[in-house]
């Protein structure tokens, strides 16, 4: 597999995840989701799910399983967002490491290839997924307003070193 191929989203949502429908992941075929949740879910030191992110869970959860599993160390925190989506969660989990979303996808009962990676990074949520053989979503940060889009300079040059080696991200694979 080429440097760009491991990098590559099955999908770029070009948009945040709310703009995930239950028609896109039938579409593809997608019966369970893993979800990363620092800048996918909520902004990053947020503690709080958004009335809107509750609302999308919804409709979402009635066509599809649902499990976060994040980098993120902290307990409290991780497991407060999973329980206000009423969701199962794994923490700690190294992302590009494939251990933890292995054990999230053992709970959810599916084969890999109904089962999408959902992130908002090139290279821990798509390279984790992409190296598991998922279908692997890209979306826009949900970041906090009052921070500028340029105050993320890790997944700027993420993203900028992910084109110079090939990757597109202007839209589907």
């Amino acid at each position: 597999m080429s440097k760009a191929a491991i990098l590559q989203p099955d999908l770029v949502l070009g948009g945040p995840i709310v703009e995930l429908s239950p028609e896109i992941l039938e579409k593809n075929q997608l019966k369970g989701l893993i979800l990363d949740v620092d800048e996918t879910l909520v902004p990053l030191r947020e503690k709080d799910v958004s009335s809107e992110l509750l609302e999308w869970v919804k409709p979402i959860k009635q066509v599809a399983a649902i499990s976060l599993v994040s980098n993120n160390l902290s307990e409290n925190r991780i497991g407060r967002i999973a329980r206000d989506l009423e969701v199962p969660y794994f923490i700690r989990a190294r992302k590009p490491s494939r251990r933890k979303l292995r054990q999230a996808l053992e709970g959810m009962n599916l084969p890999v290839s109904e089962v999408a990676m959902v992130g908002d990074r090139l290279f821990t949520d798509v390279l984790a997924g992409n190296r598991l053989g998922m279908f692997t979503i890209l979306v826009e940060p949900m970041v906090d307003p009052a921070k500028i889009p340029n105050s993320y300079p890790l997944r700027n040059l993420e993203v900028w070193l992910s084109r110079a080696l090939g990757v597109s991200l202007s839209g589907r694979k």
